[in-house]
């Protein structure tokens, strides 16, 4: 049996910054309006001749770097997106070929926001079983492209940008690791943008635009993320106490305040960069995660809790001890 660690980890993020006060120029919004509200004070929009893939690749080549890793030493890649460059072919296709992961296998994980955490739990059954050793995970996704900036309920929420890590394989035990997943597809209208494959009747006007109910979403957010937080905990023998790092999906600060009342969690021991990004779906935990180890905020031995909700309606929750030792 093998044991899976995380070895490298990267982010990337595209030039352009969007603030709230430029918004203010395209809807009937303000910063004040929109930091009460959702905690975001800028965002990152990509560029004409940037994709999810162009993104992905960036942050992925950081992380193996970080790991010591070449492309072609890459057993599997796993990319999880809302927003591939193309129908076909997955967008982890081109990934691989970018990077020159020559003998990786790869494919695409669709799962919401919550897919970065479905995509690294599933490395993790890889590399448990000894089926492959080293796995690139990343979250890459152009929300801004989903989204109708005349729409001041969604358009203030959502960037772009990329997380990814490298998981490697060890024989070496490194600490409790347990997760949870979890989905509730009777809530799919509450978020969900229109597919171009679906009925006609259910889209008149063409549009694909991300469309969501922000007040069941709360609710459901912040439900998710503590009921899985707290069971995931518990099924590895810690106490809410034990956790020394919690980071969520960066989707708005007060729900994550709220999570972190529910579970009894200390705001410093909380990590939030949804100030500066804004809400990058399935790009947003790896995000964060590279933000609180490159900030000196993951220490070795520590154990970190990540959780994540969104589409589908989907849930997830992850608890491991950092041991980037190989």
């Amino acid at each position: 049996m093998g044991y899976g660690r995380i070895t490298g980890w990267g982010k990337y993020t595209p030039e352009r910054v969007l603030t709230n006060d430029d918004l203010g120029r395209i809807v009937d919004t303000s910063d004040e309006w929109i930091v009460a509200r959702t905690g975001i004070r800028e965002r990152r929009i990509a560029s004409d001749d940037e994709t999810t893939s162009t993104m992905a690749v960036e942050a992925s080549r950081r992380a193996l770097e970080r790991a010591g890793l070449e492309p072609g030493e890459l057993d599997l890649i796993i990319l999880s997106t809302l927003t591939p460059d193309m129908i076909i072919p997955p967008c982890a296709n081109l990934v691989k070929d970018a990077l020159g992961a020559k003998r990786a296998a790869c494919f695409d994980v669709f799962a919401g926001c919550s897919g970065f955490i479905y995509s690294l739990v599933t490395a993790y059954q890889f590399i448990s079983t000894g089926a492959y050793r080293n796995i690139l995970v990343v979250g890459s996704d152009v929300m801004s492209r989903q989204v109708n900036w005349k729409d001041r309920s969604t358009c203030v929420l959502f960037g772009d940008g990329a997380g990814a890590v490298v998981v490697q394989g060890s024989d070496v035990p490194t600490g409790p690791f347990g997760f949870t997943l979890g989905s509730d597809g009777s809530g799919a209208d509450l978020l969900y943008v229109p597919g171009v494959y679906g009925r006609p009747q259910d889209n008149p006007d063409g549009h694909h635009y991300i469309s969501m109910n922000g007040r069941e979403i709360f609710r459901f957010a912040v439900t998710s993320m503590a009921e899985a937080t707290r069971r995931v905990v518990s099924d590895v023998g810690l106490e809410m106490s034990d956790i020394e790092l919690f980071i969520t999906h960066q989707a708005n600060e007060r729900i994550i305040q709220a999570v972190a009342r529910s579970l009894g969690i200390p705001r410093e021991r909380v990590f939030m960069n949804i100030e500066r990004y804004g809400n990058t779906s399935a790009a947003s935990v790896p995000m964060a995660l590279s933000d609180a180890i490159d900030q000196g905020m993951v220490r070795e031995n520590d154990h970190i809790a990540i959780a994540a909700f969104g589409s589908g309606l989907s849930w997830g929750a992850m608890v491991f001890q950092w041991n980037k030792g190989k």
